[in-house]
């Protein structure tokens, strides 16, 4: 029996919903009125559990604002005794925390780790807009040390670390969508135990994930779950005890890939139509990142894929010319959804804030080119 558990009176009528404990034998339950009722636990059956009542910071909010009001309420009718109500409350308000102490029942099957990372956005009408909180997901009987990061480069950021309990998930972060690109690369460490009781022991783990953030502009992607009342992003992170596992391909790996297929099937391999061209009015580079133009075969790649192999193509020309200011580059990307172009624009205004960048000439590229100036 745990807060949010639903339960029935065995010797008279009524029930309510469990919202907290007085020591080990006492429950409160919050019966249809709004009324805290005191129950030994032995005179209360569960009719209908929620094993996830973790409320979200909204949720606290409004909680807090609600008893706020009612205490405002109850000194105002107090009259002179006020002052003496008001330490008595604060008294029930003090014994609270004896829940942290309360020792959960364990979930069947639970001795099995499954552990998720979740984005949920704030308003899933707005999903291009709105913004979303990271939660971490504990469907186990475990207590777990965490700790959650992101990583620039090889440079890794901790996000959030501490101890989640069983059973429950844990609001990690909450980040604007102009955020998004900061955590492409994330990370998340764990270390399983029980506290007060006996356990077997599990390997500590570290699972890195690759964020596809294409998938936060599409609706379709956020799905119904178990663990929230909006539908949400699931990534896994342990799976029935095993670590989850993501394939990572460099988009240089994956284009010798694609070379080397060509040579064992007997056929000699042809290099990707030139895709820089210097000259042309005043010394400009123009750069083709149509994906046609960078790879014979595209056969078996994602969007996302693709997006990635693009983005690097776009990293490694502006690094080459960084050093020599006022250079001007064109980089055609074609008009198309736009996605393409917000992404260039997201990693320039990231990673590259000094360079100068605007629409290229209509005339010579139409509206599908950007041009950076190196500065």
């Amino acid at each position: 029996m745990k807060i949010g558990d639903k339960v029935r009176f065995l010797s008279e009528v009524g029930g309510g919903i469990v919202t907290g404990f007085r020591g080990k034998d006492i429950v409160l339950v919050e019966d249809a009125d709004g009324f805290d009722i005191p129950m030994p636990v032995r005179e209360c059956v569960v009719i209908e559990t929620d094993d996830y009542n973790v409320p979200t910071p909204v949720a606290k909010r409004k909680k807090e604002e609600e008893e706020a009001a009612r205490l405002a309420i109850a000194t105002a009718k107090s009259g002179t005794t006020a002052s003496s109500h008001s330490s008595e409350q604060q008294t029930v308000r003090l014994t609270k925390p004896e829940i942290s102490v309360y020792r959960q029942p364990e979930m069947k099957g639970g001795d099995v780790l499954n552990v998720f990372l979740a984005f949920v956005p704030e308003d899933i009408k707005a999903v291009s807009t709105t913004p979303f909180e990271a939660y971490l997901v504990n469907d186990s009987n475990y207590c777990m040390y965490y700790v959650y990061l992101s990583a620039e480069g090889k440079a890794w950021t901790s996000r959030s670390h501490g101890v989640i309990e069983p059973n429950t998930k844990l609001l990690l972060e909450e980040f604007e969508k102009t955020e998004l690109n900061d955590r492409e690369r994330v990370a998340v460490q764990l270390v399983a135990f029980k506290d007060n009781r006996s356990f077997t022991m599990k390997p500590a783990v570290c699972v890195e994930i690759r964020i596809d953030t294409v998938k936060f502009y599409k609706l379709h992607t956020f799905q119904n779950t178990d663990f929230f009342e909006t539908p949400a992003l699931i990534y896994d992170i342990l799976k029935n005890d095993l670590p989850a596992k993501q394939v990572y391909i460099s988009a240089e790996e994956l284009q010798d890939a694609l070379i080397q297929k060509k040579t064992v099937e007997g056929h000699t391999p042809s290099k990707p139509q030139t895709i820089m061209k210097r000259g042309g009015k005043n010394e400009i580079v123009e750069i083709d990142l149509h994906i046609g133009e960078l790879l014979d075969d595209t056969h078996g790649m994602s969007h996302s894929e693709i997006l990635h192999y693009q983005l690097d193509k776009f990293r490694e020309v502006l690094e080459q010319y960084k050093s020599k200011r006022e250079q001007r580059i064109v980089f055609i990307h074609g008009k198309g959804d736009g996605v393409l172009r917000k992404a260039l624009l997201d990693e320039l205004k990231r990673k590259y804030p000094s360079f100068r960048h605007q629409d290229a000439s209509f005339q010579e590229y139409g509206f599908g080119a950007t041009m950076v100036t190196i500065k």
